[in-house]
């Protein structure tokens, strides 16, 4: 760089000298658009006279923008003006614009060198990553993102706010035009003021929500899609045989009922930010209304906190919803993202993350959630903390749970994708096992059902199962203040774990 910078340098100042000794007075100075290409020529060299030598970006700026007090000294690295030919901010704004241009050739190009490059000698087809299979791919990502992204008026760039009528759920034939119903009847012995009126998501802590009419939605990203294990599954929970099966790596960690009609279930879950170690696992605290057998019909109703980072591309504690009509193989999506839950509520967004947390030793937070079937028109709604409405799921949805479920479940769950041979160590709960207790490990708390009559009682005859209690386990317990209860967790891989 410093040659050729230097050739340009004496070349110019030879021609200078001979021309100004032959017509002194007739000599024009270099034009603007002269200096602009000499500059270029500076920054991209001239075979003709350019050193094969490598250089710096920092060596091509410095030759063009060098400021001129330091011309004077006729720096071996920049064409040799005097002060009053070149104004020095004109060349500057040239400069970095020609400059941002260069650099943008040469990283597409770069780019595009990288991924069509082969490690081997081999045909330019097998040099190729496949571009149509790519654009097909896309095609395939944009299409379903423009079914579960609606036009909107964005607020920030994550949530946007979308016309009631026009999320998701309405897409689908059975609600095709219509518009979500009045509020249910709230179940009898429901108490408001048991509950926290605080908010619990991050984008509203400063007070925004959504106007009247529309609905906060966690915008979709293409990013998110290619995170997926598969575009066609993205959104969706792996198929599992049965509750207790660990076969697929879904281990749990849950208190349950059975042997009645559940219409409903209420319970405030502690909220942590346990660790995941792999972006295709993931760690949640849920309700589950359950109806059908764990096998082709299994009808789910799930509501709680997770963290996923396939999912959602980090590691916060986000609210979620879920559902199924056939045991996970076809049906249901989490949130919004396909055609089912139908969203009423303008201040909470369905997938966005919950603050505050809590900490070891330190203040505890939990949310409160409300799952019942409205006796009116059968729909399930769904509530969170403090007498706020999100939503409902259409009765149509289901087969076993149009009339009732048969299982309630609350508890925590974890994917173990056993990597290197050994348990994985994503975390459940707080990641630490139920028998520390308060402010160390996570609890479900004030464990209710609805009953026939829109009744929420508290649960009778909990029955407590862990998978893999030496990785994670439970235990119950109840008292007054919290009633029904129980401490469940745990940190995965252990001595006991391996």
């Amino acid at each position: 760089m410093e040659h050729t910078c230097k050739l340009y340098s004496t070349l110019h100042d030879k021609k200078w000298r001979e021309s100004n000794t032959r017509k002194q007075k007739s000599l024009k100075k270099p034009k603007f658009k002269e200096k602009v290409i000499m500059c270029l020529m500076c920054l991209l060299g001239d075979v003709s006279v350019a050193s094969r030598r490598r250089t710096t970006i920092r060596s091509r700026i410095k030759c063009c923008l060098l400021n001129h007090s330091r011309r004077k000294q006729q720096h071996s690295r920049c064409f040799h003006y005097t002060p009053h030919q070149i104004p020095f901010k004109s060349i500057t704004m040239v400069s970095f614009s020609f400059l941002r241009l260069i650099l943008l050739l040469c990283l597409v190009s770069s780019s595009f060198s990288y991924s069509t490059a082969s490690p081997s000698n081999s045909t330019t087809a097998d040099q190729t990553l496949r571009p149509q299979d790519e654009l097909q791919k896309l095609k395939l990502i944009r299409k379903e993102l423009q079914k579960i992204n609606k036009p909107a008026s964005s607020d920030g760039d994550t949530i946007d706010c979308v016309s009631t009528h026009q999320q998701p759920a309405f897409d689908h034939p059975l609600l095709n035009g219509q518009r979500p119903i009045d509020p249910p009847e709230m179940p009898k012995g429901y108490n408001k003021d048991d509950e926290s009126d605080e908010d619990y998501q991050l984008w509203s802590l400063s007070g925004e929500s959504c106007p009247e009419g529309t609905i906060p939605i966690r915008r979709t990203t293409e990013q998110d899609m290619l995170r997926a294990s598969s575009v066609r599954r993205f959104g969706r929970k792996i198929r599992r045989v049965r509750r207790d099966s660990t076969s697929n790596g879904h281990e749990h960690a849950v208190g349950y009922v059975t042997g009645r009609q559940y219409y409903g279930a209420k319970a405030s879950i502690n909220v942590w930010s346990p660790r995941v170690t792999s972006q295709y696992e993931f760690s949640l605290s849920q309700i589950w209304v359950i109806a059908g057998s764990f096998t082709h019909d299994l009808n789910t109703i799930e509501a709680g906190w997770q963290i996923s980072p396939e999912l959602y591309g980090d590691t916060y504690p986000r609210f979620f919803t879920y559902w199924t009509s056939d045991a996970y193989r076809t049906t249901g999506c989490y949130n919004l993202l396909c055609s089912g839950f139908v969203q009423t509520n303008r201040r909470i967004a369905i997938g966005a993350a919950i603050s505050p947390r809590s900490s070891y030793k330190g203040g505890q937070f939990d949310i409160s959630l409300l799952i019942w079937k409205d006796p009116k028109h059968g729909h399930w709604w769904l509530q969170f903390g403090s007498g706020t409405l999100v939503g409902y799921w259409p009765a149509f949805l289901f087969t076993h749970l149009r009339q009732h479920g048969s299982m309630v479940q609350f508890g925590g769950e974890i994917v173990n994708t056993r990597p290197g041979g050994s348990h994985t160590s994503t975390q459940m709960g707080s990641g630490h096992f139920s028998g520390e207790g308060f402010g160390k490990a996570s609890y479900f708390r004030n464990l209710q059902m609805v009953d026939w009559d829109n009744t929420l009682i508290p649960v009778s005859n909990l029955k407590i199962l862990a998978d893999h209690p030496n990785c994670y386990d439970i235990r119950g317990g109840t008292n007054r203040v919290w009633g029904n209860y129980f401490y469940y967790g745990g940190p995965g891989k252990n001595p006991r774990c391996p």
